[in-house]
């Protein structure tokens, strides 16, 4: 494993042109070290909770709840029929006030709230704690998680994420797409929380289970997050976050939203339509694709025809984008 490369906040125009334009990661240390939460939660982390729960709007948030045996790592049950976790919902407040609760106990349970939009939970929170890196990206929306000592399972988004440690500790582990196949990925479509995940534990890998992860293992980036750092992890970087300590607080910012699941969703209906095909035809089918979709002139790949009649292989636009639609619809609903 290899540390992830670090910038500083003033180092802005590297960034943009190193790794945001360049799908790359990284980390910005001390991006957000002058967030109010932050201030306070170096004073006192009771008080950052408490001024958590005396801002809380009463709205329901996901709770996710592990019993203390599963040692803070949220997966499957046994042979994979369910999940070794409960889902719960409840307040930003109550759980707040609850890690209070809990953090002296030698072995509590793991939990935490996930994914909570601020604007809902913890209204005018989102003005007071800005990120400069998401001021132009119109679809990114603030969220929080808030939670103890936990560890998400090694998974991929559909966007790009900013994360930001507003308190506690986090370690970051993560892998490039390219490692995909070596990471021994779980079921595609009954999920923890969205998208598939890895099967390994980073933390503890069996790899006489999964010897091929030890390929993953030589492409691993791996960052530390102080209070005041944040994180910039490109769409489809699989990453695992372990947070430790009684409570810690994230703040993270997914934004270029794929639209309707974007390459996932394809790859789903080409198990269906392409992957049990014979091999000649596979081979075929594998043309196609790079000449429409992945080879280096394929959005010229209709430019012969007249521009009325480049229909769904057209230059991207809302026009042909409708048309597509209309022609998946047309066609996924035939019996």
């Amino acid at each position: 494993m290899t540390a992830l490369d670090s910038l500083t906040a003033a180092e802005r125009d590297r960034f943009e042109r190193d790794y945001r334009a360049a799908g790359r990661p990284a980390v910005i240390r001390g991006i957000v070290k002058n967030w109010p939460i932050v201030e306070l939660g170096r004073r006192d982390w009771r008080a950052a909770l408490g001024a958590i729960a005396a801002r809380d709007s009463g709205a329901p948030a996901d709770i996710m709840i592990a019993p203390a045996s599963e040692k803070g790592r949220f997966f499957y049950g046994p042979e994979l029929s369910g999940f070794n976790f409960q889902r719960d919902k409840g307040p930003l407040a109550r759980l707040a006030r609850h890690l209070i609760d809990i953090a002296e106990q030698a072995d509590p349970v793991a939990i935490y709230a996930g994914a909570a939009a601020l604007e809902a939970h913890l209204p005018g929170f989102a003005a007071e704690h800005r990120f400069p890196l998401v001021e132009e990206a119109s679809d990114a929306t603030a969220r929080i998680w808030l939670g103890n000592a936990t560890r998400v399972a090694t998974h991929f988004d559909l966007s790009d994420n900013f994360a930001a440690v507003a308190l506690g500790r986090r370690r970051f582990t993560l892998f490039p797409p390219s490692a995909t196949p070596d990471l021994y990925v779980g079921p595609l479509n009954h999920t923890l929380a969205g998208q598939p995940v890895s099967m390994v534990d980073p933390l503890a890998p069996d790899h006489e289970r999964y010897p091929r992860y030890a390929r993953a293992e030589a492409q691993a980036l791996t960052a530390e997050l102080e209070p005041g750092d944040a994180i910039y992890i490109p769409t489809l970087w699989w990453h695992h976050v372990e947070a430790t300590g009684p409570a810690n607080i994230l703040i993270n910012y997914w934004h270029n939203d794929v639209a309707r699941g974007g390459g996932f969703t394809a790859l789903i209906h080409a198990l269906l339509s392409i992957r049990d095909l014979p091999a000649a035809q596979r081979d075929g089918w594998r043309a196609w694709f790079d000449h429409f979709v992945f080879g280096d002139e394929a959005g010229d790949a209709a430019a012969h025809l007249p521009p009325a009649a480049r229909g769904v292989a057209g230059p991207a636009s809302a026009e042909r984008d409708a048309m597509i639609r209309r022609y998946l619809l047309t066609v996924l609903s035939s019996p």
